[in-house]
């Protein structure tokens, strides 16, 4: 099976906006490969003169959280580095069983990666900041900053829009199950996470679609 990628576009986002253009992005994505089963909403970014649509999902928007939470994490404890989010899709087949064992193998069919270099910023609050709405510098470089990081943000959407448009041969049939979304999985990594690379790498020679990534 083969595997499309879409690389898309990297940001240069500040610690504080992190949280916002995470949610658009993925919820984007999620919403161009939905299954049909939505109830779509529109969400305006605060941050951003931008309007998303989510698939009105409870247990997609809190997976979606949930990442966004670890990636967070991942910023504090490692600042100053790259990071990137991947969203892949993938189809679920059962190998054939064998002793007490039923396997399960995941053909990854499409995969999206999102690409921030994150400033890290003194947080302003103690605890759980990234939860808290952040005041900051409205001065003359802070609101350029922020207007390049919103027409890129916009570049991405469209990066998004373009490739569903274009790339529909690859899409295999809607599955048998509940949800919105075909099955996927997100996983998070830095410049410094060699080992992500290089896995699947690997696997793309060998097999010529992406291996499962943990």
């Amino acid at each position: 099976m083969n595997c499309e990628v879409c690389q898309l576009k990297e940001l240069d986002a500040d610690y504080f906006e992190v949280r916002e253009v995470l949610r658009c992005i993925l919820h984007t994505i999620f919403f161009h490969r939905a299954l049909g089963l939505v109830r779509p909403k529109d969400i305006d970014l605060e941050l951003f003169e931008i309007t998303y649509v989510q698939c009105g999902d409870a247990k997609l928007e809190k997976k979606v959280d949930e990442k966004i939470d670890q990636f967070i994490d991942r910023v504090e404890k490692h600042p100053n580095k790259k990071k990137q989010i991947c969203v892949s899709f993938f189809e679920v087949k059962n190998k054939q069983a064998t002793w007490f064992t039923h396997k399960v193998e995941h053909l990854y069919w499409e995969q999206w990666y999102i690409n921030l270099n994150v400033a890290q910023h003194p947080k302003p609050h103690s605890g759980k900041s990234h939860h808290s709405k952040l005041v900051v510098d409205p001065g003359e470089s802070a609101s350029g900053r922020r207007a390049t990081l919103e027409s890129s943000l916009h570049e991405v959407l469209f990066q998004i829009i373009k490739f569903v448009n274009e790339k529909k041969d690859h899409i295999p049939p809607i599955p048998n199950m509940e949800g919105v979304s075909f099955p996927y999985e997100i996983t998070i990594s830095s410049s410094s996470d060699s080992a992500f690379g290089m896995d699947m790498f690997k696997r793309m020679l060998q097999t010529g679609h992406p291996t499962m990534l943990s």
